[in-house]
């Protein structure tokens, strides 16, 4: 198998979900055979919103022939990953270089996990909704835009209210008694704003 680990390892993170690694060509007479290519190992250590460690899951990208450089697609916004590059020959893989540890920037979040909408009364309307499953950074706000339907499906204007991001309810007042209202509701973090998610409900007709 291969004597050295390739040298000079170097990561420039390109976004939230990609970055580009590069590597030193290790002395084609240490190699020891056929140059196949050099083989990468990464894997997440952990979030960067979330404290909490996982089972550690390695990925492996392979570069044929003498490349000293590759693409790491499909990353997790906002997350710490370790990586290492090593030479291939017939035989198999040469050492692991040191391991080098990189950041990911923040993302957009996904959309908010749930939007329920209870207690309708004759001018109000209680909202409760869940976080992003993967927030992608450090949530900001909430956005919450909502506008009637009449009878014939036509909009009403569109009413926006920001929503500080440690809120996870709160008592919409002052509505049209028996009236359906549509709602959007997403997350943002200072990268931007996620997918929203729809919800409908009506006021009730009279006490």
């Amino acid at each position: 198998v291969p004597m050295v680990a390739p040298g000079n390892v170097q990561v420039h993170v390109i976004n939230s979900t990609l970055a580009k690694v590069h590597w030193d060509p290790v002395p084609l007479k240490t190699v020891r055979g056929h140059l196949q290519g050099y083989k990468v190992y990464y894997w997440k250590v952990q979030s960067l919103s979330r404290r909490s460690r996982r089972h550690v899951e390695k990925k492996i990208l392979t570069f044929r022939g003498n490349k000293t450089f590759g693409m790491l697609p499909g990353l997790e916004p906002y997350s710490s990953y370790k990586l290492n590059v090593r030479v291939v020959n017939g035989k198999g893989e040469g050492p692991a270089s040191p391991d080098k540890v990189f950041n990911t920037p923040e993302g957009v979040p996904s959309s908010p996990s749930f939007l329920k909408i209870t207690n309708p009364t004759l001018d109000s309307l209680t909202l409760e909704w869940g976080s992003p499953t993967h927030p992608n950074g450090v949530l900001t706000s909430y956005t919450l835009k909502f506008q009637p339907i009449n009878n014939t499906h036509e909009l009403g204007p569109l009413v926006e209210i920001r929503i500080p991001a440690n809120e996870s309810s709160l008592i919409l007042k002052n509505l049209n008694y028996s009236t359906r209202y549509k709602f959007y509701f997403n997350a943002q973090t200072s990268v931007g704003s996620g997918n929203q998610i729809t919800e409908e409900a009506v006021t009730i007709m009279d006490e």
